[in-house]
């Protein structure tokens, strides 16, 4: 299996990359932030190889986070790595995983091919999957601090779950937090 691939872009298509590596050319289909990527620059990705009876098609991303939720999402019914490769385009992986840990579908319904019932078995999928709250707590920022705040008063992940989602984020960490335990002490 081919996990790595490091070398320079010698062509870009619409949702590829070709990388040359040792004289072999690879096509890698990417996401758009990897495109920007300018011809002739080094690039680094971390790769799925799918291998099918009539194709082998290779994925890449630029760090290993992003790589193991496309592998998390390939494991839901109905989504293979094309469309798991659209869901990563479209949005920030971190918010990506608050939105199935706070049962948001508009975020998945807004891409193109995922209609409502896919959404929904994603969420319902991966939400058992991620666990209690997998939101990774050195890249949410303030949502991290506030969630290690609450679980330390002893809240649920349940209880942390949903008052995540109908919290401001555009107030400071004290302010969400204070909303938050208002929340919570209903």
């Amino acid at each position: 299996m081919i996990a790595y691939i490091k070398g320079k872009v010698l062509a870009k298509g619409e949702s590829y990359a070709v990388i040359e590596n040792s004289g072999i050319g690879y096509k890698v289909f990417t996401t758009p932030k990897v495109l920007e990527t300018a011809v002739g620059a080094d690039l680094a990705l971390h790769t799925y190889l799918q291998v099918r009876e009539d194709a082998q098609t290779l994925f890449g991303f630029l760090n290993i986070a992003d790589l193991q939720f496309f592998e998390l999402l390939i494991t839901v019914s109905g989504v293979g790595p094309k469309m798991a490769l659209s869901i990563l385009a479209a949005e920030n992986t971190d918010l990506i995983k608050q939105a199935i840990s706070t049962q948001d579908a508009a975020i998945f319904t807004r891409i193109g091919g995922v209609g409502k019932k896919t959404a929904e078995k994603i969420i319902l999928e991966l939400k058992e999957k991620m666990g209690a709250i997998e939101i990774d707590r050195s890249s949410a920022g303030s949502s991290g601090d506030i969630i290690a705040a609450l679980e330390g008063l002893g809240y649920s992940s349940r209880e942390i779950k949903e008052v995540l989602g109908k919290l401001d984020h555009a107030l400071p960490a004290e302010e969400k937090l204070r909303q938050a335990l208002k929340m919570l002490g209903r």
